[in-house]
């Protein structure tokens, strides 16, 4: 028999978990069908699930089909400037000259193709779970994150902060364009569909308990956990994915550390 382990592992559990019901829905058909003798069709078992109100599903940009990302190997682990890791906060900004690959999701946003595949199968498991994820925001252009940014920056001008102030406030909850991980393409802000809001009682939804959960299986993190701003520059998000690959993914996770902590400790190893 062959052997699996790590990430061949997580894999296999994930597909026997998705074939598991509809081999019973399979054998219980067969039975009836013995049973009865004279029925001459057996219905199947509908494999789709629940269907959202929104489903995410790629419309690539240019005709060229989109290739999967590379897999990550069990044993191996990313390099510290692997695509996957690269790090943008206040303090580290998009490279120059940086552009994203994107795939257009059916809802019209967009993200990096590399990291599509991988978030495809996490919406799709969460929603065999019963649950209803939306993806409300991905990969943002730089005019578009210097309208949230300076958005954010009159709201708190209109309640009396002196523009020094309401800048570097702004900053912790929109990063300021530059500095944002939504203009690489890896990140995406999923919301429960009956919550909507993107404040802290997010964590509370079924839909982020079990991302919170899960989405590590998938090469994803929740970037912005509580208890790191000080780290991250940028205040608890319960709703902000990062793909950073399986292999970072599950370390981060078991762990329980933010990207920044995990990047400095692969630097000093």
């Amino acid at each position: 028999m062959e052997r699996r382990d790590g990430d061949g592992m997580v894999r296999a559990r994930r597909r026997r978990r998705r074939t598991a019901g509809t081999r019973l829905a399979v054998a219980g058909a067969v039975a009836v069908g013995l049973l009865l003798m004279g029925a001459r069709w057996v219905a199947e078992w509908p494999s789709g699930g629940f269907t959202p109100a929104v489903q995410e599903e790629a419309q690539p940009v240019s005709p060229a089909a989109v290739s999967p990302p590379a897999s990550d190997p069990a044993a191996d682990k990313p390099a510290a400037d692997d695509w996957r890791l690269l790090l943008v906060n206040p303090w580290n900004p998009l490279p120059e000259g940086y552009e994203a690959t994107l795939v257009k999701l059916k809802n019209g946003l967009f993200v990096d193709e590399r990291c599509y595949p991988a978030l495809q199968e996490m919406m799709d498991d969460c929603r065999a779970a019963g649950l209803s994820p939306v993806i409300c925001s991905a990969y943002r252009s730089t005019d578009r994150q210097e309208r949230l940014y300076n958005n954010q920056v009159d709201k708190l001008l209109a309640l009396g902060y002196a523009r020094a102030e309401a800048e570097t406030e702004a900053a912790k909850a929109v990063a300021v364009p530059g500095t944002s991980e939504h203009q690489l393409g890896l990140a995406v802000d999923i919301v429960d569909l009956n919550n909507q809001n993107l404040d802290e009682s997010q964590e509370e939804t079924a839909v982020q308990k079990w991302l919170m959960d899960h989405s590590w299986e998938y090469g994803f993190i929740l970037r912005y956990p509580g208890g790191k701003s000080e780290t991250t520059g940028i205040i608890y998000e319960p709703w902000h994915y990062r793909y950073v690959g399986q292999a970072a993914a599950r370390e981060i996770y078991t762990q329980g550390l933010c990207l920044e902590e995990y990047l400095e400790g692969e630097t000093a190893r």
